[in-house]
């Protein structure tokens, strides 16, 4: 009986920030793996979400949007994207209709020379005319002759399923690497961490969101319950009565809304405390980024 073909590999996702590689992961998936806000370097890690099929198992990896690192933790958000060029099988470079390149000009380079297949996606092609569109893949296919050029809109799953097929064309026969029911390589305090800091991006303004990391301590879970509690880090005594708000009111919706949201993800109903503490200049603290997985 002739052996059935497997095909496994890693796909990874870099791009500018806000051009929807976390959307376009998530679509992949079927679940939402990567945290998805209007603002910017919302994704701060590199996030693994697995698709697996009888004859393929498909990696992908969702990386912070590239950046001219600021401080310290910058730095080590644009290690886990150097880090996407390493270990790729195939490349998916995303730009927005209207981009022209990359923040960085090193990155650009090494995908000007990489030597594994680069798909180009030219997303929210739904925000424009068909004449842009046109004028957007010549610019493209000047500047990246080798890349292919997929014109996709994650937002609305437009040509998702063939970037996806071309994906599993370009992948190498190869044995799966993780188990055939994993979704991610990370754990489920991971999530939960994530969850939160997306409803204090969303609810927030000015730096808070930045000065903010949370930590889950305790994750138990029943036959009927999880119980959550984590923690929301600032990095001064103002940002924290903020995050908290009047008589508590802001931190609660925060609660309520990261609740509603894991219950859905976990499929079991939550119970989460959330407390607030200052850890000042978190974000330039090679121990307390160690600490956080940022390193």
């Amino acid at each position: 009986m002739k052996e059935q073909k497997h095909k496994s590999g890693f796909v990874n996702i870099i791009g500018n920030p806000n051009v929807g590689k976390s959307t376009l992961m998530n679509a992949f998936i079927g679940e939402k793996l990567s945290i998805i806000t209007s603002k910017a370097q919302t994704t701060r890690h590199r996030i693994l979400g697995i698709v697996n099929g009888d004859d393929f198992q498909v990696i992908l990896s969702d990386t912070p949007g590239i950046i001219k690192p600021a401080y310290e933790m910058q730095n080590a958000m644009m290690d886990f994207v150097k880090s996407a060029f390493e270990d790729a099988d195939v490349l998916l470079y995303m730009v927005e209709i209207g981009e022209k390149a990359l923040k960085d000009e090193a990155f650009f380079k090494k995908i000007e020379n990489s030597q594994i297949p680069v798909l180009l996606l030219l997303n929210k092609i739904d925000t424009t005319e068909q004449e842009v569109l046109e004028e957007q893949i010549q610019h493209w296919q000047q500047v990246l002759p080798k890349a292919e050029i997929h014109p996709i809109s994650a937002l609305e799953n437009f040509n998702v399923k063939e970037v996806f097929n071309r994906i599993l064309e370009l992948l190498p026969d190869a044995p799966p690497y993780y188990p055939k029911d994993q979704l991610t390589d990370k754990p489920e305090r991971f999530f939960v961490n994530e969850t939160i800091r997306e409803k204090i991006l969303m609810h927030y303004k000015k730096e808070i969101p930045y000065s903010v990391e949370v930590e889950t301590e305790e994750f138990i879970e029943d036959d009927d319950i999880i119980r959550i509690r984590s923690v929301i880090m600032v990095e001064r005594d103002t940002q924290k009565g903020i995050i908290i708000g009047h008589k508590g009111s802001a931190l609660k919706r925060v609660g309520v809304e990261s609740r509603r949201d894991l219950e859905k993800f976990f499929d079991k109903q939550v119970h989460i405390e959330l407390y607030v503490k200052v850890n000042k200049n978190w974000r330039s603290n090679s121990n307390q980024l160690k600490r956080f997985g940022y390193q």
